[in-house]
């Protein structure tokens, strides 16, 4: 990326795309092209994401929409908004001369309605795209259309639609019957050997035919290639009966391996049926209400909720009372009770009540969106068992191919006996063994399978290689304030001192705290409960780490902790208590202090001890909060180790302290939730915000983020992590130890096409329902 340009994200839908191997040949060579900064295919989603660079956009787009098209021209193109260092910008190009039957429909109106699913950007800005229902707002503006018209069966489907179902059928049953009719009719020569052709044909030529294009492109060894070499040089040799089977076979297979990715792939993008369809606006009058779409609501707008409904958007309760479903969002089955002034989250559905919502964010920065984005764009952040994966099918294919041209021709020439057709045969076997799409499928599966599952225990893991980072973990280091304890604070005791009253001391506490965002300013401003007077108040300064600085009256009045008033010079008095202390001070002279409690968060001590189950060796806390609260919270939560009186960058200091006394192979998690958190998180192995209480900034820099703000669940998403690894591991173990028995028993003569067929298809819908077993955890 050139330095000073902006960073542009543009995202295609590939309609079609419908092959796992499809999604990594297209990743790997739109990546090769120069000005693309990274590229990835998500295969549940069916998205290219691209990151380019301004100045370079459009043609380096075209360019990627022409390499998509040449590798799988069945595909039809459309594409979302273009996002602009997170901003959208609408994008409505073309990839003219990409194709010859090419042609774009800017503001396209299919004439049905379509949802629309948005994706929040890395800066949080959204842009939605088709997949659900538009109210009152039929068009598709900003989505360009690239469709490409191909009626053969170009690119085999791993997923069949209905229509494509019934067609594969029929085809199977004809060539079934024209396979039988020359096994057992009197036929014999040109006659039989016509009837084995055309079962043939009816059955696989659409292979064929698909291996021939994509040599045609450049693009030899693939399955399509495996599979016509392998049947054709068994009609060459003349095992006709043997060659039509095996085809039969084969798309047999994959039409059941199309039905189990199918499933998985519904079970994973269920997960995401959040989305809500519309809003209901009040309209002027505030009595009557009109429906819309969600992005069309605007900060401060009200909008209705009724019974059964989902909330769309962000906001304040109002008005109105009633129970709602947070599951979707949070995984807790618990209904939770809302009133006027609670705040409420997109994605919850209201049980009973009627509810009127201000909204407080655009649909864009609304929770439901970023959960949307967070979960649908995990996949471009891949594991390294991915990657590994990736370059491991790259290069298996070809040595398989070559090894098996050694195995035709080699034996007949320095072994006595030895036939070519025998040789042939094996090495044919050989190769329909050899596909690796078992791994290319449900590894891919299996990561989005775990982050879906983690998403249903109301836990947001923004990719694959997090997931994977989880299973490492040795060390937690905990924020203390909002994170192990509720970040509800009260001021409990009001102690002035100087001859003082305790309304005096308030007031001037609140004076000082009027304008923090801070818990604590917050419980003052509540204990005060009176108008805060602002007349004279001037100068407002929040020191950080310190506290409060303000002038009032020209009286310089300061707030904050033990080392605002070291840093002043003012003596002060200090109590025996567990709690923060808040002292106060007027023109140089010390007016007492406050005392304010927080409470530790009722599964706060079960999360520490279900981390050491499940072996993590070292928990810290850090905080800036005094040392005598720090570890009178430690010692009842059992933490392991205690850093108090922290500035945020002493956090991250403390944090690459941490780094360098642990194995290199050990992760460290670090958990927050507040703004002065953001560093950390950052710099952190694993950054873990607390989604529900917690500040913006703090999602935003976090890897996993735990909605429900339990810290608990912790524990869950490493125990997910661990369920999907071994997963994802017993699928590479079982899909290379079957083939590597297959591949010898095929090298000695022992296994027939029929074997070779189940090494292939068998393993691999077995590897993908194997996978979907991620997705039924549940409470973990």
């Amino acid at each position: 990326m050139g330095t000073g340009q902006e960073q542009v994200k543009r995202e295609l839908l590939l309609d079609g795309l419908d092959c796992a191997n499809c999604a990594l040949k297209i990743e790997n060579g739109v990546k090769k092209i120069k000005g693309i900064n990274e590229c990835s295919v998500n295969f549940v989603t069916k998205t290219l994401s691209l990151h380019t660079t301004s100045d370079m956009d459009e043609q380096v787009v075209e360019e990627a929409k022409r390499k998509v098209l040449r590798l799988e021209p069945h595909i039809r193109i459309s594409e979302k908004g273009k996002h602009v260092n997170g901003h959208v910008h609408t994008h409505t190009g073309s990839a003219a001369g990409a194709h010859n039957h090419s042609h774009d429909h800017v503001g396209h109106n299919h004439g049905h309605s379509h949802n629309k699913h948005s994706h929040t950007q890395d800066h949080g800005h959204s842009q939605g795209h088709a997949h659900g229902h538009v109210h009152e707002h039929g068009g598709h503006a900003g989505h360009d259309h690239i469709h490409t018209h191909d009626d053969t069966h170009a690119g085999h489907s791993h997923e069949h639609g209905a229509g494509q179902t019934k067609v594969l059928l029929a085809r199977l049953a004809a060539g079934s019957v024209l396979l039988a009719a020359a096994i057992w009719s009197p036929l014999e020569g040109w006659a039989q050997f016509t009837l084995y052709a055309l079962a043939y044909l009816i059955a696989g030529g659409d292979i064929v035919l698909q291996a021939s294009k994509n040599i045609i492109r450049g693009q030899v060894f693939d399955e399509y290639f495996l599979m016509s070499v392998a049947t054709l040089g068994a009609f060459a040799i003349g095992e006709y009966p043997e060659g039509v089977a095996v085809m039969l076979f084969y798309q047999l297979g994959e039409l059941f391996q199309g039905m189990a990715v199918n499933r998985s792939r519904k079970s994973i993008q269920s997960l995401m049926d959040i989305r809500p369809d519309y809003a209901n606006i009040l309209t002027g009058s505030g009595e009557e209400t009109r429906r819309v779409s969600p992005e069309d609501v605007r900060i401060g707008d009200r909008i209705v909720v009724k019974a059964g409904e989902r909330v769309p958007l962000d906001g304040i309760v109002r008005i109105g009372r009633s129970m709602v479903d947070t599951s979707a969002l949070t995984g807790e089955s618990v209904p939770r009770e809302l009133e006027p002034g609670s705040d409420v989250l997109s994605g919850f559905v209201n049980k009973n009540g009627m509810l009127t919502i201000e909204v407080t964010k655009t649909f864009g920065e609304s929770t439901v969106s970023k959960i949307l984005d967070l979960v649908q764009n995990a996949s471009s952040r891949k594991a390294k068992t991915e990657h590994f994966i990736s370059k491991f099918a790259r290069y298996y294919t070809p040595v398989v191919v070559i090894l098996a041209a050694l195995i035709a021709f080699v034996p007949p020439l320095i072994l006595s006996g030895a036939t070519f057709a025998d040789w042939i045969y094996r090495a044919l076997v050989f190769l329909v063994i050899s596909c690796p799409c078992a791994l290319v499928v449900s590894i891919p599966l299996g990561f989005f399978g775990g982050i879906g599952a983690a998403s249903r225990n109301g836990i947001l893991v923004k990719g694959s290689n997090y997931l994977e980072a989880l299973n490492d973990v040795k060390v937690v280091v905990f924020d203390k304030t909002g994170t192990l304890t509720k970040g509800v604070f009260k001021v409990t005791a009001i102690r002035p001192e100087g001859g003082r009253t305790e309304e005096e001391l308030m007031e001037l506490a609140a004076i000082a705290e009027a304008n923090s965002n801070h818990p604590i300013a917050e419980s003052i401003r509540v204990a005060w409960a009176k108008a805060i007077p602002t007349q004279g108040v001037e100068g407002y300064d929040e020191v950080a780490g310190h506290g409060i600085k303000v002038s009032v009256d020209g009286r310089e009045v300061l707030a904050g902790n033990a080392k605002l008033m070291k840093q002043a010079g003012i003596s002060y008095t200090t109590p025996e208590t567990a709690g923060t202390i808040v002292h106060v001070a007027e023109a140089g002279t010390y007016v007492g202090h406050l005392i304010i409690a927080d409470e530790v968060k009722d599964d706060a001590a079960a999360a520490i001890q279900a981390l050491k189950k499940l072996g993590i060796r070292k928990t810290v806390m850090l905080t800036g909060d005094a040392k005598a609260v720090g570890e009178a919270v430690g010692r009842e939560l059992g933490v392991d180790e205690v850093y108090a009186e922290l500035l945020p960058q002493d956090k991250v200091e403390r944090l690459e302290q941490l780094e360098a006394a642990k194995s290199p192979k050990e992760k460290m998690v670090f958990v927050g939730d507040g703004i002065n958190d953001t560093p950390v998180l950052a710099r952190a192995d694993v950054g873990v915000a607390m989604g529900g209480l917690g500040s913006d900034a703090a999602i935003e820099a976090a890897d996993v983020v735990i909605m429900t703000d339990e810290p608990s669940k912790l524990a869950s998403a490493i125990r997910i992590a661990k369920r999907t690894r071994m997963i994802v591991w017993q699928n590479i173990a079982f899909a290379l130890g079957v083939k590597a028995i297959f591949l010898l028993l095929g090298v000695f003569g022992v296994a027939t096409m029929w074997e070779a067929v189940f090494s292939d298809v068998g393993v691999t819908v077995l590897a993908v329902l194997n996978a979907m077993r991620v997705l039924r955890v549940k409470n973990i």
